[in-house]
């Protein structure tokens, strides 16, 4: 009985499900789990898909395409990955597509037409069909063609099976440079045309004899050849050449025209750290020591443990311990970071311990670096340690013995648009129970569901309670701003005693960094006469006035809009900034310190691939000295000679509605109070507040981590939050109000048949229309024991239930599982 053989495939769309196709026999032994096939997905687009699953079967499918060609002879997705992607797809309520669209570097997948190619070496075995025929012309007349040229020329209205007919055949193919959008780096180099004899060299030398330039060159190029020791394969860059041997561009061009030397390009790696030199770790200390030793009796009984450690405690030398002690077992480990500014220090940190060992990945590379490295994982063993941001799980790791999670707490770990919306830290915790990996989640504010964890029982704990070198933590200390204003001495965001100390801090030669989450020049613009704000035409939020670009900017879209010079409501020129971005803060020092040398850390200064490594590195070496940001700068920065740090306006982050509020603001005050008095010196923060009484302040001002959580953790459960319960936002989209509005009431109506009163609103966010979309939210609080597999298919079988209505057809939804 004849068995046909076909494939599920992963295509990078928002689709539901895997989708199957036939593999013809000439392809049939090529094609394997997790390697790139490229299928026909529609009427005339060609999409690099991942194999999910092969199999067989007696009856023939009707109705089936067949793939197009293979790309790989090796998985580029690894089995542990897929299993992963299936986890984060049931968890996280999105699709296998989504995930896949994401996961893999765009260099590596292809999404739009291709082009179709003739093989110049082709002889015709088999005759062609006219179509066929009609289709092998048009290219032989021709260059590389799209489908729709093709189409266009043969008048045949689908094209895609001669093609796929020819392809099979051998006659054309597919540009795989243009599937693959993967370019290797290569640099031009020089070696010998052939291995020469030594007779031969000899003669060559002889007959250069009237060429005194050309004869010293070959001799230098032969010297350094035998002192390579690989004299078959001895090459050296042509840079070089000039660079260290003096030789000049003639010379050199007259040795490769007599044919005695050539040049060809030399496929090189983009990353080139340099030998390491592993005796650059630093010896632990005794506390140190002793938490490394204990993380380790944890590990034998616990896949997961929380190293709890003051800012400045030294965890990052224990986590390059633990990462030598991995690759001396053979072991890979990944290293996760929240912010894509901390890559910049720590990599130079590791830089120096683990060399070309190293990895980085985060989204501020090219899609050939991040392509580089995605091959590097699967193809060289050199590579043992990668450091990145969240996008870092998905990468194909073999023999992956640990994962870390620095700043565990971080909201940055939680993607928020687009799908999938997942929590790199809980996922990274998951991928590493997929390869038997152990995890350490390190912060010095833990979040209130993993300290719950430790203390539970769920994962190891261990304290790290004393500062490297016994610095003091530092003195921390409010100032009242109501009484300030009350009494007429503050007459912007920057309080006397802040302007002060900042003064004293740069008398000292002494560095400040101030604190304030929120960009721009000012929140918005307001006519003094009648209260008119510009408001986004796409979005319901007031504009952002940004002065060095002299436009105001919706910071929810990205549109951008010219500032008015009177109101447009009342027609008077009284337009005046209200509220402080950082934009404006610099300006102010500037103002109120005229000897400070700022610079400004946020979205707008941190663009371009260079710009954190650039404003870091003039800090670190005092050419700035006082560094104004948002919660970029509170992320793990290490900086020798920060004494003060000023934290502008505390009560903004107490008071925003959300349950995790009081979190955050600990979190955020504590890791930018830990920036100060970094080496032998106490340092000092000001934080300013008009609440100075405020519990959460007195729990910073005194360090104290454990009061903080006992008082969240008891209202996180009479509430009915997390780590108690967990929750799934359902955010429902549509360009008309009403059917957006319609879908939430019904969608809601229909869950509280199963969920009662588990099901709260639908409600209309704050910001209720971004991109010209309207927004309704209904969330779901689930108790932990329910099975996580069962919740989502009851939701998304209501989903199906109420989209059969017809007047809903153009509503858009999707879900946040535990959004943060």
């Amino acid at each position: 009985m004849t068995q046909h053989l076909y494939i599920d495939v992963i295509v990078p769309l928002p689709l539901s499900g895997v989708f199957t196709y036939k593999i013809p026999d000439l392809l049939a032994d090529r094609v394997i789990v997790g390697s790139r096939v490229i299928v026909q997905f529609g009427k005339k687009k060609f999409y690099t898909a991942i194999v999910h699953q092969i199999y067989q079967s007696d009856e023939e499918k009707t109705g089936i395409k067949e793939i197009i060609s293979v790309l790989d002879t090796h998985p580029i997705v690894l089995p542990e990955q897929l299993r992963f992607w299936e986890w984060i797809a049931s968890y996280y309520m999105c699709t296998l597509g989504e995930i896949y669209k994401a996961a893999l570097p765009s260099a590596l997948k292809l999404e739009s037409e291709t082009l179709v190619f003739l093989d110049a070496s082709f002889e015709a075995k088999e005759p062609f069909t006219a179509n066929e025929t009609k289709v092998f012309d048009v290219l032989s007349d021709s260059k590389p063609l799209r489908i729709a040229e093709i189409e266009k020329l043969t008048g045949i209205s689908n094209v895609i099976p001669y093609i796929k007919a020819l392809t099979d055949k051998g006659a054309a193919y597919l540009n795989e440079n243009i599937q693959n959008r993967y370019s290797a780096k290569t640099e031009t180099s020089i070696r010998l045309s052939k291995n020469y004899s030594e007779i031969e060299l000899s003669s060559i030398l002889e007959n250069l004899k009237r060429a005194k330039k050309q004869e010293q060159a070959l001799l230098l190029f032969l010297e350094l050849k035998n002192k390579s020791g690989d004299l078959d394969e001895f090459f050296i860059r042509k840079k070089q050449l000039f660079e260290q041997c003096g030789i000049s561009p003639s010379v050199l061009d007259a040795l490769i025209e007599r044919g005695i030397l050539e040049s060809f390009q030399n496929e090189i790696g983009r990353f080139d750290y340099g030998d390491a030199n592993l005796l650059s770790s630093n010896a632990l200390n005794l506390f140190q020591e002793k938490a490394y030793d204990e993380i380790y009796a944890h590990f034998k009984e616990k896949q997961v443990v929380l190293l709890h450690g003051v800012t400045s405690s030294g965890k990052t030398e224990i986590y390059i311990q633990l990462i030598k002690d991995a690759i001396e077992k053979g072991e890979r480990v990944l290293y996760l970071l929240p912010e894509i500014a901390l890559t910049t220090q720590i990599t130079e940190r590791l830089k120096s311990v683990f060399g070309n060992k190293l990895l980085v990945y985060h989204s501020r590379f090219n899609d050939n670096e991040r392509a580089e490295t995605w091959q590097s994982l699967l193809q060289k063993d050199e590579c043992q340690v990668v450091l990145g941001a969240r996008s870092s799980v998905f990468l194909p790791f073999r023999d992956l013995g640990l994962v870390i999670v620095d700043e565990e707490h971080e909201a940055s770990y939680k993607q928020q648009d687009p799908a999938p919306r997942y929590n790199a830290r809980n996922a990274a915790i998951v991928l590493a129970g997929i390869y038997g990996a152990k995890t350490l989640l390190g912060t010095a504010t833990p979040a209130i569901e993993t300290y719950y964890n430790a203390l539970s029982g769920r994962y190891g704990l261990v304290t790290l309670s004393k500062r490297h070198s016994e610095i003091e933590l530092p003195e921390i200390v409010p100032i009242n701003t109501k009484d300030l204003r009350k009494r007429k001495q503050m007459k912007s965001i920057l309080s006397p005693p802040l302007v002060e100390e900042m003064k004293n801090a740069l008398g000292r030669n002494e560095q400040v960094i101030l604190f304030q989450n929120r960009r721009g020049f000012a929140p918005l613009l307001e006519c003094k006469t009648c209260s008119w704000t510009p408001k986004c035409l796409h979005c319901d939020v007031t504009l952002t006035f940004h002065k060095g670009q002299r436009v105001m900017v919706c910071h929810y879209c990205g549109a951008v809009y010219s500032i008015p010079t009177k109101c447009p409501e009342c027609k008077t020129p009284t337009l005046e900034v209200q509220g402080y971005g950082t934009e404006r803060i610099e300006e102010l020092v500037n103002e109120a310190v005229p000897e400070a040398n700022v610079v400004r850390m946020d979205l707008d200064t941190t663009r371009s691939k260079r710009s954190y490594e650039r404003i870091i590195a003039d800090f670190e070496v005092n050419k700035t000295n006082v560094l104004v940001g948002t919660q970029m700068v509170s992320k793990g920065l290490d900086f020798d000679n920060v004494s003060v740090v000023g934290i502008l306006n505390a009560d903004s982050m107490l008071n925003y509605p959300d349950f995790r509020a009081h979190e955050r603001a600990f979190q955020l005050m504590m890791q930018v109070s830990g920036r100060a008095g970094r080496r032998q010196k106490r340092g000092l923060v000001l934080l300013q507040t008009a609440h100075p009484g405020h519990p959460i302040i007195s729990y910073i001002r005194n360090n104290d981590y454990i009061s903080f959580y006992e008082t969240q953790i008891n209202e996180r459960q009479l509430f009915r939050y997390p780590p108690f319960y967990r929750l799934i936002e359902i955010v429902i989209r549509g360009r008309e109000e009403q059917s957006t509005e319609g879908f939430a009431l019904e969608f809601a109506q229909v869950l509280r048949q199963t969920f009662q009163e588990r099901v709260l609103g639908p409600v209309k966010p704050g910001i209720s229309r971004v991109q010209s979309l309207y927004i309704r939210k209904i969330v779901l609080k689930i108790e932990n024991q329910a099975s996580p597999q069962k919740i989502r298919e009851l939701i998304e079988f209501y989903q199906k239930q109420v989209m059969m209505n017809s007047k809903f057809k153009s509503v858009l939804l999707h879900y946040d599982v535990d959004p943060m």
